[in-house]
């Protein structure tokens, strides 16, 4: 049972475009959102442009921000539920989408359940399901791998082993990438794949420059590649 005299976990969901500064909370969430006073983020820069967008009651310079990346140790995580555990709310913020989903929010997250801390989540954009939706690929039964392995011949060792999971259990195969190495992941997978699999390229979500394709190996090696040097893309197959 949660313990009344401890504050809520608030996961507070941002645009997936950078640069859009409109508001993606439901109207009972902002409400929430526009009283919280201590804030979790990936991104401080990030967090205070998006929270700048919801005329907060007090001004962006008497909030308290801690940042959470892949770089904080277990006991600074520790420590930010101090004001949790003292009966004030926090709100968690990823730098985009939706916080402790391929983000480093989970481990508070995780760290808020043992404290028997109430967690409580927004709605809002995730760009994995969001591609997914979008795809036309398998929505019943779908896997997310996080990021490939670096390394070239790792990596194609586990586009091949992808594309045999899919065949075997019918699933879609779900994974992100450094969008520096996105070019080299895609030549990998028309190099790889078997011409019947199925390849959706998800850039750029939510954006002008939104882009969503899904095409058979086969046709990808007939199309024009996309530019998907430094943008931010999700790719999802199906064999």
């Amino acid at each position: 049972m949660t313990t009344k005299t401890h504050g809520h976990l608030y996961l507070i969901p941002v645009p997936i475009d950078q640069n859009d500064r409109k508001s993606v909370l439901l109207e009972k969430h902002r409400n929430i959102v526009e009283h919280l006073d201590y804030f979790v983020v990936e991104n401080e820069k990030t967090a205070r442009f998006h929270l700048g967008a919801l005329n907060l009651h007090k001004p962006i310079n008497q909030l308290h921000f801690e940042v959470l990346d892949q770089t904080t140790s277990p006991e600074d995580i520790m420590h930010y539920l101090t004001p949790l555990l003292a009966g004030f709310d926090i709100g968690l913020l990823s730098e985009s989408g939706c916080p402790a989903v391929a983000d480093p929010g989970s481990k508070m997250v995780a760290l808020a359940h043992q404290k028997n801390i109430k967690v409580i989540p927004m709605t809002g954009p995730s760009s994995i399901i969001l591609a997914l939706m979008a795809s036309g690929l398998n929505g019943q039964q779908f896997k997310f791998y996080g990021y490939l392995p670096s390394e070239k011949e790792d990596r194609i060792k586990k586009i091949i082993s992808l594309e045999n999971e899919s065949s075997k259990y019918h699933e879609t195969q779900i994974f992100i990438e450094t969008p520096y190495r996105n070019q080299h992941i895609f030549n990998d997978l028309i190099d790889k794949l078997q011409d019947k699999t199925k390849l959706c390229i998800a850039l750029d979500m939510t954006s002008e420059n939104e882009f969503i394709a899904t095409k058979s190996i086969s046709d990808w090696k007939k199309e024009t590649a996309p530019d998907l040097k430094n943008k931010p893309c999700v790719f999802l197959l199906q064999s």
